[in-house]
């Protein structure tokens, strides 16, 4: 290398190091003012009130009774007296099917019961003469017994006659098929003019009923006991999985009789009412069971708690505008964004709510109210004194 490169190089760190140690000597006091300022903080105090206790799980909406309408007769599909989609009554026509086949026969067990109830009209009347007779000594008495017997036999056709008739009339109702439950009709599973059958497996339609509803979800073993005590009727939100907003409000119907052996879990069913339709079968819900009231708990912003290495802690705000770092016992969910805290904190206490990663124990803070914002800087009092120190 040459001398004029190395003088070159070695004038270029001199100026460098010139200009550096002219920063250092010319620092602004405004930044050491600041080093030196309270961090502005947010603070709420620390509210005692009644706390919910809930348990979160992920259910699956399921219809509350759901039904393969399947005729119970056979013959050909004459009309569907249902639109796909449609909301049916319990009771209304589904489905007709030719009924003229279980119409004669109904016919021709109403003609052989009137027949048979003839016969047995004649042998009361002739039974009741042979009684007359029997008292003249003109009936052998053989032959009266003998014409009872028949007048039983007659009493007992009459009576199957009877049943018959009652069997071909149901048999001709079946051909009117009605929906045995109120609920949603389905996709039809079979066209105007085809033959049905009662061993056809997909039916005529499946019927769900939405309203109301049930939501399936689990729970693991050891929340059983929190369950149970808390009884019958427990509070049960469901909450969209997209944004968490509660979408419907239940109670608690059943405890699954029995713990899953292979994951450690328990089944529950919850009934809701869904006038509105928020829930559809077969669709994911979060759903939140309310089991228990903490009274008088103790409750801070969700935002308030921190994580470290040796567990949840908040900055507590102290008499002296310094902060302490405190730690708490988490409980659990408090709604509203808010966590229960059992212990590390008392009512009263201001936490920080906002400006936690710019604290460190003991740092001076300017508390601030939640929406509030710090005073602006005095920034031409730093400048005067900036220019006092360069002149």
């Amino acid at each position: 290398m040459s001398r004029g490169k190395i003088a070159l190089i070695a004038a270029g760190v001199v100026v460098a190091g010139l200009i550096g140690w002219r920063m250092i000597q010319h620092r602004s006091p405004r930044g050491e003012a600041n080093a030196d300022a309270p961090v502005p903080v947010t603070v709420v105090p620390v509210e005692r009130r009644d706390v919910p206790v809930y348990l979160d799980a992920l259910g699956t909406v399921q219809a509350l009774n759901t039904v393969t309408v399947r005729p119970q007769v056979g013959g050909q599909l004459q009309a569907l007296g249902f639109k796909e989609g449609q909301e049916v009554r319990r009771g209304d026509v589904i489905a007709q099917i030719d009924p003229r086949t279980y119409q004669a026969a109904l016919d021709q067990a109403q003609a052989k019961q009137k027949q048979d109830e003839a016969q047995l009209v004649a042998a009361r009347s002739t039974l009741k003469r042979y009684e007359d007779l029997i008292k003249q000594n003109f009936v052998a008495a053989q032959d009266l017994e003998n014409q009872r017997q028949t007048v039983r036999q007659l009493e007992a056709t009459v009576a199957a006659d009877a049943a018959n008739v009652d069997s071909a009339r149901v048999q001709l109702g079946y051909t009117r098929v009605t929906a045995p439950i109120d609920g949603l009709a389905g996709i039809r599973q079979v066209d105007v003019g085809n033959l049905v059958q009662p061993s056809d497996a997909g039916g005529i339609v499946v019927l769900t009923q939405v309203r109301p509803i049930s939501v399936i979800f689990t729970l693991p073993e050891q929340d059983l006991d929190l369950v149970r005590a808390g009884g019958d009727g427990l509070a049960v939100q469901a909450l969209n999985r997209a944004d968490n907003r509660p979408v419907a409000s239940g109670v608690l119907k059943v405890v699954d009789n029995q713990i899953d052996t292979a994951t450690g879990t328990f089944k529950l069913k919850a009934e809701f009412p869904n006038a509105d339709g928020r829930l559809w079968p077969g669709q994911f819900v979060n759903v939140r069971l309310r089991v228990d009231t903490v009274k008088g708990g103790l409750v801070v912003p969700a935002q308030a708690v921190q994580r470290g290495p040796d567990g949840s802690y908040v900055y507590l705000l102290q008499p002296d505008s310094t902060v302490l770092m405190q730690p708490v016992q988490v409980g659990g969910e408090a709604g509203d964004g808010a966590l229960l805290v059992t212990s590390g904190v008392k009512a009263g206490d201001r936490v920080v709510t906002e400006g936690q990663f710019r604290l460190k124990p003991g740092a001076k803070v300017l508390a601030l109210a939640p929406g509030q914002t710090p005073p602006p800087a005095k920034i031409e009092t730093a400048k005067g004194k900036r220019r006092g120190r360069d002149g």
